[in-house]
């Protein structure tokens, strides 16, 4: 699902639109080595499931300033949030001092490994893109979106990408049909600067990509069994050490039929692919026995995606 193709004018409003922001997951993640500007190569195939935030943007000619509101309070709505510094990137780009106001409607939980921040950014970048008329390139895009955050530049070009670099090379890569995923959230986050310290102190040395992952590496169609054959996350030694709950969750996911169940990102969210809906909702209905975690059943996103 490209973002450019969910983008949808607001009726009567010919200066609004909204833009869905889909979550991912991280169906294969490796960290790599440490890059001269301090920042981690890694290798990942990403992808998009139909988890969406909610990014509602107006102009307002004849004012200046960006104006952000979002319906979760506890999440910052100044110049400190991704989606407030996207609108402020684009509008520097562009040459533009035009008022924007953005109403962000958030699903998907924050800090949680889905990647909600950055889908929300390239959201803004996307539909920025069209509000002013700019025709800017995925390219010119992704260049903005690089500027803020390692995964924004994917979801430009999603559903199914490698990323690798500190994320700014997405390749896009297609994968037949679609898979059930259940989401499971703790209701707490993982920092992401903490999983990385935790990482680089408890691993004896960076991994080398692994044939399986080299071999998927050049392709750009890829089968479901292969990628349930090379599934894994470096994050989940120290994360799952720190957090033993969540390994149960994973457990939990495979013992109900689960091809695959992993922490996506740096957690702390746990996600399962099912082949079905019915072994999917049977995961969700155990999971939902623990009312302290969030659980969502939502598909892989295969295409476009219709917006309302």
């Amino acid at each position: 699902m490209l973002l450019k193709e969910v983008v949808t004018k607001v009726p009567l409003a010919s200066s609004e639109l909204i833009v869905l922001a889909p979550a991912k997951v991280n169906l294969i993640l490796r960290i790599l080595d440490r890059r001269s500007d301090g920042y981690h190569n890694l290798w990942s195939v990403m992808q998009t499931v139909t988890l969406q935030d909610e990014v509602r943007i107006r102009l307002r000619p004849g004012h200046e300033g960006i104006q952000l509101q979002c319906d979760v309070p506890e999440l910052a709505v100044d110049r400190t949030n991704l989606v407030h510094r996207a609108a402020s990137a684009v509008l520097a780009r562009a040459g533009h001092s035009i008022g924007v106001e953005i109403d962000l409607r958030k699903r998907i939980p924050m800090g949680a490994g889905l990647g909600g921040g950055s889908s929300d950014a390239a959201a803004t970048i996307v539909g920025l893109n069209q509000l002013l008329q700019l025709n800017w390139s995925l390219t010119q895009m992704a260049e903005v979106g690089q500027s803020l955050g390692s995964d924004v530049p994917f979801f430009l070009y999603g559903p199914t990408a490698i990323v690798s670099g500190r994320g700014e090379t997405v390749q896009p890569v297609a994968i037949e049909g679609f898979r059930w995923a259940v989401l499971v959230n703790p209701g707490f986050g993982v920092e992401t600067k903490w999983a990385y310290s935790e990482l680089a102190s408890t691993r004896k040395g960076v991994r080398p990509l692994s044939r399986l992952h080299q071999e998927i590496d050049h392709q750009r169609r890829i089968r479901w069994s292969d990628l349930c054959a090379a599934a894994e996350n470096d994050f989940e030694a120290p994360v799952f050490a720190a957090h033993a709950g969540l390994r149960e969750i994973k457990q939990a996911l495979l013992d109900r039929g689960a091809d695959i169940a992993l922490l996506s990102g740096s957690g702390a969210t746990v996600f399962g692919l099912f082949p079905d809906e019915t072994r999917a909702r049977g995961a969700e209905a155990h999971c939902l026995r623990d009312n302290r975690l969030n659980v969502f059943v939502v598909s892989t996103c295969s295409g476009p995606v219709v917006c309302h």
